[in-house]
């Protein structure tokens, strides 16, 4: 297949792109800013520029966006024109020229206001029935083009899968307090229990999404480490979260130790990648376990592609207060 990936300079579209590079597919990538696997240069925004990429194109891997990081640096407007408006550029783009999957990389911050539970309530269990309340222009955009994707499903037939992944890039946290108490590797092993994945099975779920849309026609997913908690874990994760990790991972507390890591003493939301795996036949590789066991072993507990991408930043810009202004 010929497969356009938009946003190839980003983290996942790298990672797509390294990817798709070793495998028979012939894959394209589109940025606005040059990288080693970037072929075509410019912007989703610019109608005729994607009209020319997406000719001969079989599948779409679309990634480019503007994130959370830009909110504070970016106009509204630039939300909406990258965010909405490319994506419309693309959808219609795709449709003319006959595009047979539609794979759009969306985010659990679409969830927003409803990934907070309210004080003493239990953990919130995030599933694909939980309606989303977006908090930020961010989200709101996100959501509109994930609507766009169905409509264009429902419309013209264009098989489109929607993928709201969890966090997975290897910048720092924005929040000061978090960043004074934990160690950013040890902030990271504790996300993947409950809101963090790894890129490599990002990729792989983009990777299957493509080759099913055509059969599954439209679905929305969430892309996240498969978690150890089950919904009668949510009242005891938010007053005493290592007490449950404990029972699912007794080894976990004497490689903190060793390291002088720690855990959560409070958890508020689990992110629950179960649809994706019965749908998609997704078999993501790396969570909690996966990491204890690298950590007893010596060994870095991030994937080969998650090491060979590496850290990218948001911006040109060097910030003093933290990787990005909040």
């Amino acid at each position: 297949m010929r497969i356009l990936v938009t946003g190839s300079a980003g983290h996942l579209g790298e990672a797509l792109m390294l990817t798709l590079q070793r495998s028979d597919h012939e894959a394209i990538g589109l940025d606005i800013k040059r990288s080693p696997v970037t072929h075509q240069v410019g912007s989703i925004t610019e109608r005729a520029f994607v009209r020319r990429c997406m000719q001969g194109v079989d599948a779409v891997l679309h990634t480019a966006t503007l994130h959370k990081p830009h909110v504070v640096t970016h106009s509204r407007q630039a939300f909406v024109d990258t965010n909405i408006s490319g994506t419309l550029n693309l959808l219609e783009e795709a449709v003319a020229a006959g595009v047979k999957s539609f794979i759009y990389t969306s985010t659990t911050s679409t969830f927003g206001c409803a990934l907070i539970p309210p004080e003493g309530a239990p953990a919130a269990w995030i599933t694909e029935d939980v309606v989303p309340v977006p908090k930020n222009i961010y989200g709101i955009t996100k959501l509109a083009a994930e609507n766009l994707c169905e409509l264009f499903h429902r419309t013209a037939g264009l098989p489109c899968i929607i993928l709201r992944t969890s966090r997975f890039f290897p910048e720092q946290d924005d929040d000061v307090g978090v960043r004074e108490t934990f160690d950013d590797a040890n902030l990271k092993a504790n996300e993947l229990l409950y809101r963090r994945a790894d890129v490599e099975d990002i990729v792989s779920a983009h990777r299957l999404a493509m080759e099913r849309a055509p059969e599954i026609g439209f679905g929305r997913y969430i892309i996240s480490a498969t978690t150890p908690f089950t919904r009668a874990d949510l009242q005891q994760l938010r007053t005493d979260a290592p007490a449950v990790v404990r029972r699912y991972s007794p080894g976990y507390e004497a490689e903190y130790r060793r390291r002088g890591w720690s855990m959560a003493p409070t958890i508020d939301r689990v992110y629950v990648n179960e649809l994706a795996r019965a749908r998609l036949g997704w078999q993501p590789q790396y969570d909690f376990n996966s990491v204890v066991g690298s950590l007893h072993r010596g060994e870095d507990f991030l994937s080969p592609l998650a090491r060979a991408v590496g850290s990218k930043g948001y911006h040109v810009e060097v910030f003093a207060k933290g990787p990005y202004p909040v």
